[in-house]
């Protein structure tokens, strides 16, 4: 059991535009609900693995290495993106690796003023903790017994920097929270709320857990938002992401008529009269609600709030929607104005009702700058 009694001033959860060491995709493969549009949403994730490794390390896992080697080199992967690519075998059920990766925390309080030029920051040491917590399907509605072996898995590989911590006695998911990297942590009533992830613990215990356990100040709980086609009851990163500067990027509606009005129009109600620790209200930048897109009469989680802050840009789904990408995009870059801003086509994902970030997680540095 995780000795949670350590002072919470000498560990932190990292905001992620913090310096990454690595992103983990777990990648799709024909034993997983991909199955019919493997071809498909294999290619939409070889064109995330390039704009990643391009940039940073990439950490794949995935049962099948040799056929995803095989898949990166067709796809005209370079050879330095090739070489800072490790592939990791390992069973999966499936591939939403924000959910079932590391948490992780640093012991030291340095956060990435991202407005700094690179020649003026000093390079920083800090020690890691990776907090492994149960992932169960999203209150079990799906298995994923194989996906909650993967952290050890790749503990026992060497493939990720710093010390273990075993927190599989209490439910996590990576999407239902947010770090300002300042001691905030941003979740939502829905999910953690939700049955058959952490009962019969109430709100009050449950915030209680997560400040001990992730070295949180405060914990901000959204109690408003949800997107139809959502298996997760109302993840975080799908409505509302906190960037630098206490910016808070967010979803919003304007069509009366859509079924997510309502609650979106009291989401944006609350995060006006939210505070940061200091008192000051938070910058808000509203992000666009694509327009909607359907499966088979089911409506999909379509959403702008799911990015991924990588060391030097942001990948940002789309959804071949160009005046609400663009947007989108435009928007994103007003809150990270030091990085490039990538688009990656993300219809093929919201199939599975996810979306970019929600099929990575990064994996930081023991320096930072």
């Amino acid at each position: 059991m995780t000795d949670l009694t350590t002072n919470n001033k000498l560990k932190r959860m990292p905001a992620e535009w913090e310096r990454h060491m690595a992103v983990q995709l777990t990648w799709p493969h024909d034993d997983t609900d991909w199955q019919p549009i493997l071809d498909e949403i294999t290619g939409t994730y070889v064109e995330m693995a390039v704009a990643i490794a391009s940039r940073e390390r990439l950490i794949v896992v995935t049962p099948k290495p040799e056929e995803v080697a095989e898949q990166l080199k067709r796809a005209g992967m370079k050879e330095e993106a090739l070489a800072r690519t490790d592939i990791i075998t390992c069973n999966t059920d499936d591939t939403w690796a924000r959910d079932h990766g590391f948490i992780t925390l640093s012991d030291d309080t340095y956060t990435d003023d991202s407005t700094q030029k690179t020649e003026e920051r000093t390079e920083k040491s800090r020690h890691l903790y990776l907090l492994d917590f149960c992932f169960n399907g999203w209150g079990r509605k799906f298995e994923a017994e194989q996906d909650n072996a993967i952290n050890r898995r790749l503990f026992a590989a060497g493939a990720v920097e710093g010390e273990y911590e075993n927190h599989l006695d209490f439910v996590l998911e990576g999407g239902s929270i947010e770090s300002d990297g300042q001691g905030t942590i941003f979740t939502t009533t829905g999910c953690l709320m939700a049955p058959n992830r952490n009962q019969p613990l109430t709100r009050l215990q449950i915030e209680e857990q997560l400040k001990r356990r992730l070295h949180a100040d405060r914990v901000v709980w959204l109690d408003y938002g949800s997107l139809a086609g959502d298996d997760t009851d109302g993840h975080i990163d799908t409505l509302v992401r906190i960037a630098p500067h206490n910016t808070l990027l967010y979803i919003g509606c304007d069509n009366p008529e859509d079924e997510h009005y309502e609650e979106l129009t009291l989401m944006e109600r609350q995060l006006k009269t939210l505070k940061t620790a200091d008192g000051q209200p938070y910058r808000l930048l509203r992000l666009p609600l694509p327009e909607p897109i359907y499966d088979e009469g089911d409506r999909l989680p379509a959403t702008y709030a799911n990015y991924l802050v990588l060391n030097n840009a942001v990948l940002c789904p789309t959804y071949g929607q160009p005046e609400l990408d663009n947007v989108a995009m435009e928007t994103i870059a007003k809150a990270f104005t030091d990085r490039e801003i990538v688009g990656i086509d993300c219809r093929s994902i919201i199939r599975q009702h996810g979306s970019l970030h929600c099929c990575t997680m990064q994996i930081y540095s023991q320096t930072d700058f």
